[in-house]
């Protein structure tokens, strides 16, 4: 998951949740196992070593409301190891974050424990952001976050996935010092149509940081900001189809980036 400019590559940094579950589908990166899509794939426990593979094409990486890739389309891939509670991968996609920055490539690596306690399924891990091609005579692109959030089923409306994730690093991208996100989304299952397994999902989140460090993002005049995202997903086999709205509240400056949009992500799943 990528960060973001600001007024400029060094001053605004990229505002920028990895795979919560397993199964990342929307136009936004899963690092972690969750891109902004669902939590359909929640984690099962088992002694059972799985690697799993995903590869991924999209209109625009959309991370945290930030285009990644000044508004360009994107492929992607993720390769994920499980092992009981256990899970570690690695997540890359192309990048651009215009000029004055050289950086063309994003790398993820994370790792953490998924328990489960009845219904709710924790998540526990770290993530480290990697720009391999980046001239960091400016600013440092490169960081690491931290994160703890649980999801669950709802009891009472059944195809309900919800939950919510806190991320903190204590030197965010561009050396804006430390930020923390806090990120709610939910995942809706409807009637199968065909051959087609629809789902509506959607996320709300908010990073928040420090003005004096240089948090500062548009005319927000805030140390922090929203973004939302809101998508229609059809799975059929090993593919699923995912049509975004993405939008916040940044307004002014960042080139536009973190304006609303749709985005188009298709994703297939291997073996």
């Amino acid at each position: 998951m990528s960060m973001l400019v600001g007024t400029t590559r060094a001053g605004l940094a990229a505002a920028a949740a990895i795979a919560l579950a397993v199964g990342v589908t929307s136009g936004t990166a899963l690092a972690d196992g969750w891109h902004g899509g669902s939590f359909k794939d929640a984690p099962v426990e088992s002694r059972k070593l799985e690697l799993s593979a995903t590869l991924t094409g999209t209109s625009d990486y959309v991370w945290r409301g930030f285009s990644q890739n000044w508004e360009n389309p994107a492929a992607q891939g993720s390769v994920d190891l499980s092992y009981g509670i256990f899970y570690a991968g690695i997540w890359g996609s192309n990048v651009d974050f215009g000029p004055g920055s050289d950086a063309n490539a994003e790398l993820n690596y994370y790792a953490g424990l998924k328990p489960v306690w009845g219904p709710v399924t924790f998540d526990f891990g770290a993530i480290y952001y990697h720009y391999p091609s980046a001239n960091d005579a400016g600013a440092e692109l490169d960081f690491v976050e931290l994160k703890a959030g649980y999801s669950m089923e709802s009891p009472w409306i059944k195809g309900l996935t919800s939950g919510t994730t806190l991320y903190w690093t204590p030197d965010y991208s561009g050396e804006l010092g430390s930020v923390f996100t806090l990120e709610s989304a939910a995942s809706y299952a409807l009637p199968k149509v065909g051959i087609f397994q629809p789902a509506i999902s959607g996320v709300w989140g908010t990073s928040y940081g420090d003005r004096k460090d240089g948090f500062v993002f548009g005319t927000n005049d805030k140390d922090r900001y929203s973004y939302w995202s809101a998508g229609l997903e059809l799975a059929v086999e090993k593919f699923t189809f995912d049509f975004r709205y993405w939008d916040s509240d940044v307004r002014g400056g960042a080139d536009g980036l973190a304006d609303e949009r749709f985005v188009f992500t298709t994703t297939v799943s291997l073996p």
